[in-house]
């Protein structure tokens, strides 16, 4: 069943799938009064390991139905489609106030005491041009080891927090960062700090993992001007299997009363 539009400007957020509900958790926490309306696109996920083309025309059909449903601001919760479409949702869009999801390397510099900064991101990330201009423009003098992290999506994405899988993935990506000794560690993917702990346990103690998603929200919350509606309102959807993902919802989150809508292939327009 599809939802019904927004009575009130709401702000749109999207993600390839759970991980941007990290992002929605922080806003809906900061904005507790307003509308929001999150679309995990599960049936492309993940998008670490989609073609640049491929994400920019998810992201535009996300984006349009978005639009379409009364969102005045697009919240991109997602560093791959960020790093792949924003300027591309832009040009298309120069009305919309877009917030972009980005490694936060000036941080990150401002926090490093031997100058060697770890930076785990989806492989599509790891590679793109925008985050190598960025470690350009803001990171100074410090060394960066950017390590692409294939299959940790997946596993986040079915829910297996605990499993065997992934605390082995985990370990074996970040033991290029421990050999080269790193003493901060960017999480460049939404989805990752929902297993922080395991990242944390592989680096050890005396190393700082710095997460994205409380400043992406702050971020929004600045630029939010639209005023409070009378009855706000939370709406998800999925391309995926909305049952699955109300599960995983009232699983990690505890969000029990956040009924999940599937977004429809005819709704799919750019």
């Amino acid at each position: 069943m599809s939802i019904a539009p927004f009575e009130s400007p709401s702000i749109g957020v999207f993600d390839s799938g759970v991980g941007g509900l990290t992002v929605l958790r922080e806003l809906r926490s900061l904005l507790p009064h307003s509308a929001l309306h999150y679309l995990a696109d599960a049936a492309y996920a993940p998008y670490g390991t989609r073609t640049p083309e491929e994400i920019r025309a998810r992201s535009r059909a996300i984006t349009a139905h978005l639009l379409a449903q009364g969102a005045r601001m697009v919240v991109i919760a997602c560093n791959t489609a960020t790093a792949h479409a924003i300027d591309d949702l832009r040009a298309q869009w120069p009305q919309v106030q877009f917030v972009g999801t980005e490694p936060g390397i000036k941080p990150a510099v401002a926090l490093t005491r031997n100058g060697r900064i770890g930076l785990l991101a989806t492989p599509s990330t790891a590679g793109s041009d925008r985050l190598r201009a960025l470690i350009a423009r803001h990171g100074g003098t410090s060394e960066f080891v950017v390590q692409g992290c294939a299959g940790v999506v997946d596993c986040i994405e079915a829910g297996d927090l605990d499993s065997p899988r992934l605390s082995a993935l985990v370990d074996r990506y970040c033991e290029p960062l421990r050999m080269r000794r790193v003493d901060t560690v960017l999480l460049g993917c939404t989805h990752y700090p929902l297993i922080q702990p395991l990242w944390e346990a592989a680096m050890g103690p005396d190393v700082r993992v710095v997460r994205i998603e409380v400043a992406v929200a702050r971020r929004a919350c600045d630029l939010w001007a639209e005023p409070t509606p009378a009855a706000p309102r939370m709406q998800i959807e999925t391309s995926g299997d909305p049952a699955a993902l109300q599960r995983w919802i009232s699983h990690v989150l505890g969000w029990q009363d956040t009924p999940v809508h599937a977004w429809h292939a005819d709704t799919e327009r750019a």
